[in-house]
């Protein structure tokens, strides 16, 4: 993996460190209209670093493992906009069909699902920087011998 410059390394642990605080500050409910785009501004920090971070060796499954990593990155990002989406409501009008029944579409497939999508990319996150280490620990291993 390419290393990174202590400065976006600074950078990669404040966009983590913000979506810590953003999401346990929205779910404490403590000013969530601050909370939430705090963690999108960490989610799009975070994602943007780790994706600036390369791997350019050979192994088909830290490629993958890579692959998972973007996935993960992504889901942070559009987490965050679900976020900003349950306190503000900006894609309510576009469930707007003429009656209520747009409001209920609305809750039933949008409001507070970001839940979901922060625990698949938690979830991916975890499992791909394990397997990683491991990975990249057992290439070094093997050209060591």
């Amino acid at each position: 993996m390419k290393t990174l410059t202590p400065f976006q390394s600074l950078l990669f642990l404040v966009g983590g460190a913000l979506m810590v605080v953003g999401a346990t500050a929205f779910v404490l409910m403590w000013h969530r209209e601050v909370a939430c785009w705090v963690f999108l501004v960490g989610a799009v920090v975070f994602a943007v670093i780790q994706s600036m971070q390369l791997y350019e060796g050979r192994n088909t499954v830290v490629r993958r493992l890579k692959n998972m990593l973007n996935v993960a990155d992504l889901l942070f990002v559009l987490a965050g906009i679900l976020m900003v989406d349950t306190c503000h409501h900006f894609l309510l009008p576009l469930f707007r069909n003429g009656g209520s029944d747009g409001y209920y579409t609305y809750i039933e497939y949008v409001y507070n699902k970001w839940v979901v999508l922060l625990l698949v990319a938690a979830i991916l996150e975890v499992y791909a920087t394990f397997r990683i280490g491991n990975e990249m620990g057992r290439e070094d291993g093997e050209k060591g011998r």
